[in-house]
């Protein structure tokens, strides 16, 4: 028999996901069963799977030791880079300025060196996590970018902040804006009084390509998106534009705006490929550059930060344009 002992970041959940959680060796069928014969117990009584756990709570597991072997986060990521460029921290949250190239989460090509696996060294180092002192919990990124995308993003230190930082992303209480660089003057759209131009569609993903599709009108597997842009600068045919992601598909802003023909500039998926290389550019002209706070409602632990925006000052990209150097450099 072994007891844990039920903490802060554990705290909110039902019994049924603490138990998959932190005892992923244990068949789901089985786990059941154990809750219903009272081999897991609550406080030393029998639990209903779906029960709340509090902070204090202890759960009793009369269970084979097997099935808790493994059961302990190793400390591999101490061997990802410990470079990480914090722009925000509290006791709550990290606000990175992520880098191009860099993986925001582990994938088949690259388990160690990724952002999240940064933020976990960084915090470990920190002694602000350990995972031999969490149950469930580990540090977690509430938003994610792609690979070859620079721009913020927020890391949950503690799963109260995940939870919450999670419904106002869902809800739109939190704003993301980008900037890029694409090819002509963009105008398609519904055009507002204030020169935002949204644009609508549906998207597709093919995820042994992995690419997507974008479509004006609904088809088979498709999901809708919104994306409102207003148009900067034009030089030389090319256009600063800024992006306000209303929903966050995957490749969502560099499929949309090829889709009306004004690709990314250095979008090799999706843009004018033979010419990107010609230039040099092997990196799509992306930045996700602002966040917003943007509270409606009660945020609890997060409430300070309603009404701050957090933004990158310095894009290279950005600079290149308005000194005319676009064509001329790899970034």
């Amino acid at each position: 028999m072994k007891s844990f002992v039920i903490n802060e970041n554990d705290s909110g959940q039902r019994l049924d996901k603490y138990l998959l959680k932190s005892l992923p060796a244990l068949p789901k069928g089985l786990l059941y069963k154990y809750v219903r014969i009272k081999r897991i117990k609550v406080n030393g009584k029998r639990a209903e799977i779906s029960a709340k756990l509090n902070n204090g709570d202890v759960v009793d597991m009369y269970i084979n030791d097997e099935f808790f072997e493994n059961n302990e986060e190793n400390l591999d990521f101490l061997e990802a880079s410990n470079e990480i460029n914090i722009i925000y921290e509290d006791d709550n949250v990290l606000i990175i300025d992520k880098g191009v190239g860099l993986l925001s989460h582990p994938d088949k090509g690259e388990y160690i060196d990724t952002l999240i696996t940064r933020v976990k060294r960084y915090l470990y180092e920190q002694g602000c996590y350990n995972p031999k002192e969490e149950n469930t919990f580990s540090p977690a990124l509430a938003n994610r970018i792609d690979r070859n995308t620079r721009g913020l993003v927020i890391a949950a230190k503690n799963a109260k902040a995940l939870r919450i930082l999670n419904e106002k992303i869902k809800v739109r209480q939190i704003h993301k804006f980008y900037l890029c660089i694409v090819d002509g003057n963009p105008s398609k759209g519904t055009k507002s009084s204030d020169n935002w131009i949204l644009l609508d569609g549906w998207i597709k993903k093919d995820e042994n390509k992995n690419t997507v599709y974008v479509n004006n009108k609904s088809f088979d597997g498709a999901k809708p998106i919104e994306t409102k842009y207003k148009v900067i600068a034009t030089k030389s045919n090319l256009s600063l534009v800024e992006v306000d992601l209303l929903t966050g598909r995957a490749h969502q802003i560099r499929a949309h705006m090829a889709s009306i023909g004004n690709p990314l500039l250095g979008d090799n998926k999706y843009g004018h490929k033979h010419e990107n290389k010609r230039l040099g550019y092997n990196k799509q002209f992306l930045c996700s550059y602002r966040l917003e706070f943007d509270f409606t409602d009660d945020a609890d632990i997060l409430n300070y930060l309603n009404g701050k925006s957090f933004e990158i000052k310095n894009i290279e990209f950005v600079n290149d344009f308005y000194n005319g150097n676009l064509g001329s450099k790899s970034v």
